[in-house]
């Protein structure tokens, strides 16, 4: 078994390929397979944004690992007006829902009953097979416009710990 437990900057010559859905690509642990048919067992840091298309990983024993976004059922969204595509894009995220942004258009996963509520507001809804990214989140980690250190700005790791108080 191939085992991977950290990510690395982008390389031009990967020894390995992983096709991974979203879902997968956002797990810290999982038992998965290269696209050679190898077993790779991913033990990543915790609490990290899920993995994009074209990350390195290195393995133990190290060897390096790509990973490639697995085309997947999604429902790509278009409007006549950018009004229309923000009021479209309001109503999602009102129910919590993830979406990758593009240039004109949404994408999420593929849900007759979100299909319905966006087609009775006038969007141009089609059904597509694409590799998924949608937006990381406003807590993601990253960019901030505190004045502090990081190390007084951080909400990653608290918005998970239940019952912790500061």
């Amino acid at each position: 078994m191939l085992v991977i437990h950290s990510r690395i900057a982008p390389q031009a010559n990967p020894d390995a390929e992983l096709e991974l859905t979203f879902e997968a690509r956002s797990k810290s642990r999982l038992r998965c397979f290269t696209t050679a048919g190898e077993e790779v067992g991913l033990f990543l840091e915790r609490g990290q944004p899920a993995l994009v298309d074209g990350e390195c990983l290195q393995a133990r024993d190290g060897r390096v690992v790509r990973v490639r976004a697995k085309a997947e059922p999604l429902l790509h969204v278009t409007c006549s007006s950018p009004f229309e595509l923000m009021r479209a894009a309001y109503h999602l995220g009102n129910r919590h829902v993830a979406l990758q942004l593009g240039e004109g258009w949404l994408r999420l996963p593929d849900d007759y009953v979100l299909k319905a509520m966006l087609e009775q507001l006038g969007a141009r809804v089609e059904a597509v097979q694409a590799p998924y990214q949608p937006e990381q989140g406003a807590y993601g980690g990253g960019h901030h416009h505190s004045h502090q250190g990081d190390e007084e700005f951080n909400y990653g790791p608290r918005l998970h710990q239940f019952g912790v108080r500061t």
